[in-house]
């Protein structure tokens, strides 16, 4: 049987659309050409990191590709920087100015810390008894088998349920609470620190964060998005009715 030819893997091409169209936030010139010929596929035991650039320090300490991180790592990025990583099931891209707490080595009980920045994480199924959450200053919300897009700032938090359930909650207002299950970005929020006509979860639009980056995260972990939406066809999100 003839080995199939690299150049035109399918997985190759989501990478250099990807790419060439800046989803990986900041990349350069330099940064594409080396990542040619990098397809996203399952990282190997004993890696965490599938790419990463300039100021990005786990625990205080500069990162390079061979950085293990372990679930219950502080994970920090400088401005122009990132970091495309997986640990156990979940994998996520930190973009620029973040700061991201894991959230432990409790198999029961999860929760990532989102201080500031913006990420976009995928996250694998969970058992019965397990829980997950990912946490930012005016935010609790709940992850169950869920891929998801976040911004978080003193003021608000952005909240995109790109696929699968999450559970909203203000930490300001502990009645302001919403669920939202989704198929393809169906109903983006903004969980507000101060209340805007009497609301703390409103609607939002959809912003930052493509399909060919949840592509590639999930390809770390071995898995698919489950959408079935091919690369070249998505622009925007399916639903348009904020």
């Amino acid at each position: 049987m003839a080995l199939r030819d690299p150049r035109f893997d399918p997985r190759r091409r989501w990478l250099v659309r990807a790419l060439s169209a800046g989803c990986l936030a900041g990349a350069s010139a330099p940064a594409i050409a080396a990542l040619f010929g990098k397809l996203p596929g399952r990282l190997p035991a004993g890696r965490s990191v599938f790419e990463i650039r300039g100021e990005v320090l786990v625990n205080g300490k500069q990162a390079d590709p061979r950085t293990v991180i372990a679930p219950a790592d502080k994970i920090t990025t400088g401005r122009n920087s990132y970091l495309v990583a997986a640990v156990g099931s979940t994998a996520f891209m930190l973009r620029d100015r973040s700061v991201l707490e894991l959230g432990g080595a409790n198999p029961l009980k999860q929760a990532l810390r989102l201080v500031t920045g913006k990420f976009l994480g995928v996250f694998g199924k969970l058992a019965d008894r397990q829980t997950l959450s990912v946490n930012t200053p005016v935010a609790t919300i709940g992850v169950r088998g869920t891929g998801l897009y976040a911004e978080s700032d003193p003021d608000k938090t952005y909240l995109c349920t790109c696929y699968g359930t999450t559970q909203l909650a203000s930490t300001r207002e502990p009645k302001a609470t919403a669920t939202v299950t989704a198929l393809h970005h169906d109903a983006p929020k903004y969980i507000l620190a101060q209340p805007e006509k009497g609301q703390h979860i409103t609607a939002a639009p959809f912003i930052n964060h493509t399909d060919l980056e949840l592509m590639t995260l999930e390809a770390l972990v071995g898995r698919t998005v489950p959408f079935g939406l091919p690369a070249d066809q998505y622009e925007g999100p399916r639903r348009e009715d904020y």
